[in-house]
């Protein structure tokens, strides 16, 4: 079942953020079960907001495991902000596709 994930990152930049996809895109198939991803400013200058839907919660979760250390290693402060909040998806689709 598809999941919905929004995850808050204060204090990041996008630089910061710029940085850490590079480095994960060395390794594309941790992005495996990612079905779209998409990264913004946060409203209130702040950090970033992140938007993802994943084919599974596991698939969310490995992406997880294999991400944080990598951010850690970048000077991500990893144990900071709120936890992502997740939704079960009832349905999603790709115009034109």
């Amino acid at each position: 079942m598809a999941i919905f994930m929004h995850a808050v990152v204060p204090g990041i930049t996008t630089d910061q953020y710029d940085a850490l996809n590079a480095k994960l895109q060395e390794t594309p198939e941790i992005f495996e079960g990612c079905i779209t991803h998409v990264c913004v400013p946060s409203a209130n200058g702040d950090g970033l907001d992140i938007y993802d839907v994943w084919d599974s919660e596991q698939h969310m979760s490995a992406f997880g495991e294999k991400m944080m250390p990598v951010a850690s290693e970048l000077g991500w402060p990893v144990s900071e902000g709120p936890q992502p909040e997740t939704f079960t998806v009832h349905n999603y689709w790709v115009p034109g596709a």
